[in-house]
């Protein structure tokens, strides 16, 4: 079924280009379409071009378009803008003076018009870590604290497939790096930053152009607008003290282990709120069990700031915030069998994300492998004392092997059921609380489609696990 898009209308009888048709460049074709556009799509995959097609998307091959007839390129943010060099459409477009941004440009033209008298509130969050449970969170928090919420970007809905705005809509959007780079209008009521580390080096050529275009997520804000900024990181600090000294708007700076004279921290565990008169414990953050470690306490954190000054009850926050039920994939207890608790982190596609869970846990059971990236894991040395045995799958299953010999014991299981079953077995047979944890470490593409397809494989076969051992029970 094709969902609704909002008609994005500032094209009206112009041609527009489109090139990438995957869900995001489809919506921005359809919702020009809806808004009178004449739009010529393309994608170099004949299966993209075929779905578009179907979707009402007119095929054009844009390697021999007229750009100085094309008002605008909408570009998926897949496609390079700048770095390493930028896509000989970008180029040809740009030498034409046709405009070259994306499909959160659309929305915020279509949103955020000059004469806007609806005027929903929108929150966009991005970060190199962290946004899609901050961004989940904070949309779980509005949507129980009085707002229609929705919530899209860079996480679940394309944005101009989001509702159409009412003065009770609140959208919540993950932008990545990506998405900001060609949203040159980009003007929330929030803007969230959660951190800067290095990421994303090949598309921006330098950390420091990469920690730029994070920071243009405040570029246009001014008087009424709300900035949250982690400031654990250096990057983060540094473009938190460099907007704050623009003195138009408010900015909440985030810190968790650190306490803050005026913000946002988070001590042993706890949440405080520093931004009255005086700091005040806002809840103990350890008993959020779907929210685990202290990279979940930095989210948390970060989206009580977010929402605090949208709601009238801030103090409801708190108590919204245990019924948020986590994203999939990321560190997601799927159930118990017995005293052992399978964890399902199929996100953690490489050593720094499988740190985080690693760190939330003593007595692992760790399933790991898959395509290794770079590095392997061999910045998780202080973890090891935590597993109890690495059972590895995939491409990286001897390099990993290598890397833990004497360290942790292994057992080479090869794929994801064998290693889930075997660790199943040993953990049964431990004493205490055994964590059976998938945090692969490793990219998924050597065995599945995506990391979803992995997590999903590894909660079916929990399921069937689980399922043996009822009726062994009742047998």
């Amino acid at each position: 079924m094709t969902r609704n898009v909002i008609p994005v209308p500032h094209f009206n009888g112009k041609t527009v280009a489109v090139f990438g048709l995957a869900r995001s460049g489809v919506s921005a074709a359809r919702a020009l379409i809806a808004g009178g556009a004449k739009v010529v799509g393309w994608d170099d995959k004949a299966e993209a071009r075929d779905a578009a097609a179907k979707a009402g998307v007119t095929i054009g091959d844009l390697n021999g378009v007229d750009w100085h007839g094309v008002a605008a390129l909408i570009l998926s943010p897949g496609v390079p803008l700048t770095h390493p060099k930028p896509h000989p459409f970008v180029v040809a477009a740009q030498a034409a003076r046709t405009e070259v941004i994306g499909d959160v440009e659309l929305f915020f033209r279509v949103v955020r018009p000059d004469d806007d008298s609806i005027h929903p509130k929108i929150v966009c969050v991005t970060g190199t870590n962290g946004k899609s449970t901050t961004t989940a969170l904070i949309g779980h928090l509005l949507s129980r604290l009085g707002y229609d919420a929705e919530v899209g970007g860079n996480i679940g809905k394309p944005v101009l497939e989001l509702a159409p705005p009412t003065p009770r809509r609140a959208y919540v959007l993950e932008l990545s790096s990506y998405q900001i780079d060609l949203t040159p209008s980009v003007k929330p009521d929030v803007a969230v930053l959660i951190n800067v580390t290095p990421d994303h080096i090949d598309r921006h050529g330098t950390l420091e152009n990469y920690a730029n275009v994070k920071a243009n997520i405040f570029r246009h804000q001014g008087r009424g607008d709300i900035a949250v900024i982690g400031v654990d990181d250096a990057h983060s600090s540094e473009i938190c003290t460099r907007v704050s000294s623009r003195g138009a708007l408010s900015v909440t700076p985030v810190s968790v282990g650190k306490v803050l004279g005026r913000g946002i921290f988070v001590l042993d565990g706890k949440l405080y709120d520093a931004t009255g008169a005086t700091s005040r414990e806002v809840r103990d953050l350890r008993s959020l069990t779907r929210m685990p470690g202290a990279h979940n306490w930095q989210n948390a954190a970060i989206a009580y700031a977010a929402v605090r000054p949208l709601v009238k009850d801030p103090g409801e926050i708190a108590n919204v915030m245990a019924s948020f039920p986590g994203l999939p994939h990321r560190i997601e207890q799927v159930g118990k069998i017995g005293r052992v608790t399978f964890v399902n982190d199929s996100k953690a596609t490489n050593a720094d994300a499988a740190a985080r869970a690693l760190a939330c846990y003593e007595d692992i059971y760790w399933i790991a492998g898959g395509k290794a990236k770079a590095g392997g894991i061999e910045d998780l040395a202080a973890f090891f004392p935590r597993i109890k045995r690495a059972y590895l799958i995939g491409d990286a299953m001897d390099a990993f092997a290598a890397t833990l010999e004497g360290k942790v014991p292994v057992v080479k299981a090869g794929t994801l059921e064998a290693a889930t079953r075997a660790a199943a077995k040993d953990a049964e047979a431990e004493r205490g609380e055994p964590v059976l944890l998938l945090s692969p470490a490793c990219a998924s593409f050597d065995q599945f489609r995506d990391f979803e397809h992995r997590g999903d494989e590894f909660k079916r076969i929990y399921k069937a696990i689980a399922d043996e051992a009822r009726m062994k029970g009742a047998a």
